[in-house]
């Protein structure tokens, strides 16, 4: 089992022990921070905090700090609302960047502790995570301190050796499972550098892939989305090893990015209950078996066909029932076949939803698919809804026919093999997939696209600043958990355009007499990004003889935008 603190404290103190905004952080820095956030935590009241930080070096800091002052630390995906809720349920307290009405803790600016630092117990209860909502409520999973650690060496003595010295860029959040320790313990285990900000776009992951040996932790989201244009080959040269998780990797996108980084990606399968299960690599003509990390056993359970499996990562000795059906494979392997939970009842009919996507694939007319089971409204019976993004002719249909006619040909080829109650009796006609930001589809992120039980805001938080004659000035806040948010993007929100132009319109109706017609926007400029909780301010000027709305978004950073709307007959 590894000692995170002995291999802390044990470190040069001048040694590298990650990088932010391309700055190198010390040891010893990070050894600072650490003893700030124990300081914090010794003097919070309660045994478990919350805690949500972006910044991987920020957040490990905090992760520790917490730990050593004895508390157990509940991760959450966001910072939604409900999200936010649930947690307040069972947490004492907020640490990091909840928003301002929970009421987050940070440390003062001279926070330190001096005691030193104390060995945990392996049965520290030191984690509870969350399940990743992709196929219903997100599950709150304890985990011990000895979970952790002994994963961490497991991962260590299978990859570590051929990773060495490399540093460690990822483009999933820490705040899951997987990041969490791909992202932040393993690293901190054995002394690699760790990058604090998670890159979302191909440009970046381009051009900082090449500067130093590194690893990528990776999502099967992004993997499969690398633009073949960009030049890749420093890239390729300084990787060591890349991974992937969350989901599986087609063999296809396996091989595109293999050409690219010049590295079969790893794949590792595993869940928040479970740790590490198993790793593969995808090579031309290989089945895609699966083979377990060292110590884990695996076997078939009779009844089910799903994979039961036990380990040091799970919480006791026993042996666990997984959701995933398996058949063995050569060598000790396994094949995995798909959830075996994804059976409903509606109307008293069993139905599989994986039998209904895989139909929708079949019909040669989609080319992803999700179907998840609607709410159930009161004196009306469930129904399902089906999120598909359209293969080549699927487009050509939609576009030319309609959203009717690709329906309606769609619902005809369910019917072959699905009873007529299973038929879906929502569409949703997608692009891509809505992602979190660990490369996963959530079933709360689908039921907002129906519209469904979401509550997060969609206008800022304003106040009035001044007010004279034809001229408003308002402050806004944008939160973090405003709706628009949704797409723009995973890892960097940024306020979309046209909801600055919406709010201009709004807030100009609301403090001027605007004529009732649109007419035009004209001079219409986005200068700088507006992110969520930075306090910026907008000028509104009403023309009541020409009927033009002036409209400017600014902060202490400059403008951000502007433009002239023109109202009237």
């Amino acid at each position: 089992m590894v000692d995170l603190f002995s291999v802390l404290g044990a470190r040069d103190g001048a040694a590298i022990a990650g990088w932010r905004d391309g700055a190198a952080v010390t040891v010893a820095g990070l050894r600072a921070r650490v003893g700030a956030w124990r300081a914090l935590g010794l003097r919070t009241p309660g045994a478990s905090a919350a805690l949500y930080i972006e910044d991987s070096l920020e957040f490990a800091a905090a992760l520790l700090g917490a730990w050593q002052a004895g508390k157990t630390v509940w991760l959450s995906a966001d910072t939604l609302d409900a999200s936010c809720g649930a947690l307040a349920r069972s947490v004492d307290c907020f640490f990091g960047e909840f928003p301002q009405r929970r009421s987050p803790l940070r440390p003062a600016p001279d926070d330190a502790c001096d005691l030193p630092w104390s060995g945990l117990d392996a049965g520290f209860p030191a984690l509870v995570v969350h399940t990743s909502g992709s196929t219903g409520e997100p599950q709150a999973i304890p985990k011990k301190l000895s979970q952790l650690t002994c994963e961490v060496a497991t991962l260590e003595r299978l990859f570590g050796p051929a990773m060495g010295d490399a540093e460690i860029i990822a483009t999933v959040s820490h705040q899951h499972i997987y990041g969490l320790l791909f992202k932040v313990l393993w690293p901190l285990a054995a002394g690699r550098a760790i990058h604090a900000a998670s890159l979302s776009y191909p440009e970046q992951l381009a051009q900082m892939l090449g500067r130093r040996a590194c690893v990528l932790v990776a999502s099967p989201a992004h993997l499969k989305r690398l633009p073949s244009h960009l030049d890749w080959s420093a890239a390729a040269s300084g990787l060591r090893a890349v991974f992937s998780s969350g989901g599986p990797l087609a063999p296809e996108a396996s091989v595109a990015a293999a050409h690219l980084l010049g590295h079969v990606p790893t794949e590792i399968y595993g869940s928040s209950e479970t740790g590490g299960v198993a790793w593969r690599r995808h090579h031309p003509g290989s089945p895609g078996a699966w083979e377990a990390l060292p110590g884990v056993d695996w076997r078939i359970a009779p009844a089910s066909a799903r994979l039961e499996v036990r380990s040091s990562h799970l919480a006791d000795d026993g042996w666990l029932e997984l959701e995933d059906r398996v058949n063995p494979a050569p060598d000790g392997r396994f094949l995995l076949l798909g959830r075996g939970d994804r059976l409903v009842k509606i109307e008293e009919k069993r139905i599989s939803l994986d039998a209904i996507e895989a139909a929708l694939l079949a019909s040669g007319l989609a080319s992803e698919a999700r179907v998840i089971v609607c709410p159930e409204r009161a004196g009306e019976r469930q129904v399902l809804a089906a999120f598909v993004i359209p293969s080549e002719s699927g487009r050509a249909l939609l576009d030319g026919e309609g959203k009717q006619a690709l329906n309606a040909l769609l619902r005809a080829h369910l019917a072959r093999v699905v009873e007529a109650v299973a038929l879906p009796r929502r569409w949703r006609y997608l692009d891509q997939l809505p992602l979190n930001a660990q490369g996963k589809t959530t079933h709360a992120q689908l039921l907002a696209l129906l519209g469904v039980g979401d509550a997060r805001p969609r206008v800022p938080q304003v106040r009035l600043i001044e007010r004279d004659g034809q001229r408003a000035l308002l402050e806004l806040i944008v939160p973090s958990t405003l709706f628009y948010f949704d797409g723009h993007f995973t890892q960097a929100p940024v306020l979309p355009g046209v909801v600055q132009v919406d709010w201009a319109i709004r807030y100009g109706r609301e403090h001027f007499a605007v004529a009732p017609g649109f007419r035009g926007i004209h001079a219409l400029k986005f200068q700088q990004v507006v992110r969520p909780d930075v306090p910026f301010q907008l000028e509104l000027k009403y023309d009541s003889a020409s009927c033009t709305l002036h409209f400017r978004y600014f902060s202490d950073a400059g403008q951000h935008a502007g433009g002239r709307i023109l109202f009237g007959p």
